[in-house]
Protein backbone atom coordinates (compact mmCIF):
# COMPACT_ATOMS: atom_id res chain seq x y z
CA UNK A 1 0.00 0.00 0.00
CA UNK A 2 1.24 3.43 -0.93
CA UNK A 3 0.23 6.54 0.94
CA UNK A 4 0.77 9.77 -0.93
CA UNK A 5 0.03 12.99 0.94
CA UNK A 6 0.16 16.51 -0.45
CA UNK A 7 -2.19 19.51 -0.36
CA UNK A 8 -3.93 18.04 2.72
CA UNK A 9 -5.31 15.10 0.75
CA UNK A 10 -4.22 11.59 1.55
CA UNK A 11 -4.48 9.11 -1.30
CA UNK A 12 -4.23 5.52 -0.15
CA UNK A 13 -3.15 3.27 -2.99
CA UNK A 14 -3.29 -0.50 -2.94
CA UNK A 15 -1.88 -2.34 -5.98
CA UNK A 16 -3.06 -5.96 -6.15
CA UNK A 17 -1.83 -6.79 -9.67
CA UNK A 18 1.77 -6.42 -10.79
CA UNK A 19 0.71 -5.64 -14.37
CA UNK A 20 0.04 -2.09 -13.15
CA UNK A 21 3.85 -1.72 -12.95
CA UNK A 22 3.90 -0.91 -16.70
CA UNK A 23 2.43 2.49 -15.82
CA UNK A 24 5.49 3.57 -13.86
CA UNK A 25 4.82 5.89 -10.94
CA UNK A 26 1.17 5.00 -10.38
CA UNK A 27 1.02 7.08 -7.19
CA UNK A 28 2.06 10.25 -9.03
CA UNK A 29 -0.35 9.55 -11.88
CA UNK A 30 -3.19 8.94 -9.42
CA UNK A 31 -2.45 12.13 -7.45
CA UNK A 32 -2.37 14.17 -10.65
CA UNK A 33 -5.69 12.71 -11.82
CA UNK A 34 -7.47 13.18 -8.48
CA UNK A 35 -6.21 16.75 -8.12
CA UNK A 36 -7.33 17.55 -11.70
CA UNK A 37 -10.76 16.16 -10.92
CA UNK A 38 -10.89 18.05 -7.64
CA UNK A 39 -9.91 21.32 -9.32
CA UNK A 40 -12.74 20.83 -11.79
CA UNK A 41 -15.51 19.65 -9.45
CA UNK A 42 -15.67 19.31 -5.68
CA UNK A 43 -18.97 19.48 -3.82
CA UNK A 44 -17.98 16.97 -1.14
CA UNK A 45 -14.83 18.26 0.57
CA UNK A 46 -12.51 15.47 1.63
CA UNK A 47 -9.07 14.76 3.00
CA UNK A 48 -8.75 11.10 2.02
CA UNK A 49 -9.54 8.83 -0.92
CA UNK A 50 -8.62 5.19 -1.45
CA UNK A 51 -7.66 3.64 -4.77
CA UNK A 52 -7.41 -0.07 -5.51
CA UNK A 53 -5.62 -1.18 -8.67
CA UNK A 54 -6.59 -4.78 -9.25
CA UNK A 55 -7.54 -7.34 -11.88
CA UNK A 56 -10.65 -8.57 -13.70
CA UNK A 57 -11.38 -11.36 -11.22
CA UNK A 58 -11.60 -9.07 -8.19
CA UNK A 59 -13.52 -6.30 -9.94
CA UNK A 60 -15.93 -8.87 -11.41
CA UNK A 61 -16.63 -10.14 -7.90
CA UNK A 62 -17.19 -6.59 -6.63
CA UNK A 63 -19.38 -5.73 -9.62
CA UNK A 64 -21.50 -8.85 -9.03
CA UNK A 65 -21.74 -8.29 -5.27
CA UNK A 66 -22.54 -4.57 -5.29
CA UNK A 67 -24.15 -3.94 -8.68
CA UNK A 68 -25.61 -7.33 -9.59
CA UNK A 69 -23.57 -7.39 -12.82
CA UNK A 70 -21.61 -10.61 -13.28
CA UNK A 71 -18.82 -9.22 -15.44
CA UNK A 72 -15.63 -7.22 -15.04
CA UNK A 73 -15.74 -3.48 -15.60
CA UNK A 74 -13.07 -0.81 -15.89
CA UNK A 75 -13.78 1.22 -12.75
CA UNK A 76 -16.06 1.05 -9.72
CA UNK A 77 -16.62 3.82 -7.19
CA UNK A 78 -17.83 3.39 -3.64
CA UNK A 79 -18.62 6.75 -2.03
CA UNK A 80 -18.56 7.10 1.73
CA UNK A 81 -21.99 7.80 3.18
CA UNK A 82 -22.33 11.60 3.22
CA UNK A 83 -24.42 11.40 6.39
CA UNK A 84 -21.39 10.20 8.30
CA UNK A 85 -19.70 13.58 7.77
CA UNK A 86 -16.33 11.89 7.45
CA UNK A 87 -13.51 13.41 5.44
CA UNK A 88 -13.02 10.12 3.55
CA UNK A 89 -14.53 10.55 0.08
CA UNK A 90 -14.63 6.84 -0.77
CA UNK A 91 -12.96 4.13 -2.80
CA UNK A 92 -12.21 3.75 -6.50
CA UNK A 93 -11.37 0.29 -7.85
CA UNK A 94 -9.80 -0.23 -11.28
CA UNK A 95 -9.20 -3.45 -13.27
CA UNK A 96 -6.05 -3.68 -15.34
CA UNK A 97 -7.19 -6.07 -18.08
CA UNK A 98 -10.35 -4.14 -18.95
CA UNK A 99 -8.58 -0.78 -18.94
CA UNK A 100 -5.57 -2.02 -20.92
CA UNK A 101 -7.89 -3.67 -23.46
CA UNK A 102 -10.02 -0.54 -23.85
CA UNK A 103 -6.92 1.58 -24.38
CA UNK A 104 -5.45 -0.85 -26.91
CA UNK A 105 -8.75 -1.32 -28.80
CA UNK A 106 -9.44 2.43 -28.79
CA UNK A 107 -5.94 3.46 -29.83
CA UNK A 108 -5.60 5.46 -26.60
CA UNK A 109 -2.38 5.84 -24.64
CA UNK A 110 -2.76 3.66 -21.52
CA UNK A 111 -1.76 6.44 -19.11
CA UNK A 112 -4.28 8.84 -20.66
CA UNK A 113 -7.04 6.24 -20.31
CA UNK A 114 -6.07 5.70 -16.67
CA UNK A 115 -6.17 9.47 -16.07
CA UNK A 116 -9.65 9.56 -17.60
CA UNK A 117 -10.99 6.65 -15.56
CA UNK A 118 -9.51 7.93 -12.29
CA UNK A 119 -11.22 11.28 -12.90
CA UNK A 120 -14.40 9.42 -13.88
CA UNK A 121 -14.31 7.38 -10.66
CA UNK A 122 -13.57 10.50 -8.60
CA UNK A 123 -16.58 12.30 -10.11
CA UNK A 124 -18.78 9.36 -9.14
CA UNK A 125 -17.56 9.77 -5.56
CA UNK A 126 -18.57 13.43 -5.83
CA UNK A 127 -22.11 12.32 -6.70
CA UNK A 128 -22.13 12.62 -10.47
CA UNK A 129 -23.57 9.84 -12.63
CA UNK A 130 -24.19 9.00 -16.27
CA UNK A 131 -27.26 6.75 -16.24
CA UNK A 132 -29.46 9.51 -17.70
CA UNK A 133 -28.37 11.42 -20.83
CA UNK A 134 -28.54 14.86 -19.18
CA UNK A 135 -26.49 13.65 -16.22
CA UNK A 136 -24.01 11.99 -18.56
CA UNK A 137 -23.48 15.28 -20.43
CA UNK A 138 -22.70 17.08 -17.17
CA UNK A 139 -20.30 14.38 -15.99
CA UNK A 140 -18.58 14.17 -19.38
CA UNK A 141 -18.15 17.95 -19.49
CA UNK A 142 -16.32 17.85 -16.14
CA UNK A 143 -14.16 14.94 -17.33
CA UNK A 144 -13.30 16.75 -20.56
CA UNK A 145 -12.30 19.95 -18.71
CA UNK A 146 -10.22 18.09 -16.12
CA UNK A 147 -8.45 16.10 -18.85
CA UNK A 148 -7.87 19.24 -20.95
CA UNK A 149 -6.10 20.73 -17.93
CA UNK A 150 -3.71 17.78 -18.17
CA UNK A 151 -3.24 18.23 -21.91
CA UNK A 152 -5.35 15.16 -22.75
CA UNK A 153 -7.80 15.27 -25.64
CA UNK A 154 -11.54 14.80 -25.24
CA UNK A 155 -12.03 11.03 -24.88
CA UNK A 156 -15.57 11.32 -26.24
CA UNK A 157 -14.44 12.91 -29.52
CA UNK A 158 -13.02 9.84 -31.24
CA UNK A 159 -11.95 11.84 -34.33
CA UNK A 160 -9.44 13.87 -32.28
CA UNK A 161 -7.77 11.05 -30.35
Amino acid sequence: MTNTSKENIEIDIDIKDTRWDVVGDLAALARTAIMAGRAQYCVRPFTEISLLFTDNAQIKDLNRTYRGKDRPTNVLSFPTDEALAISVLGDVVMAFEVIEGEARDGGIELKNHIFHLLIHGYLHLQGLDHEIDDEAKVMEAHEIKALAGLGINNPYDRDKL
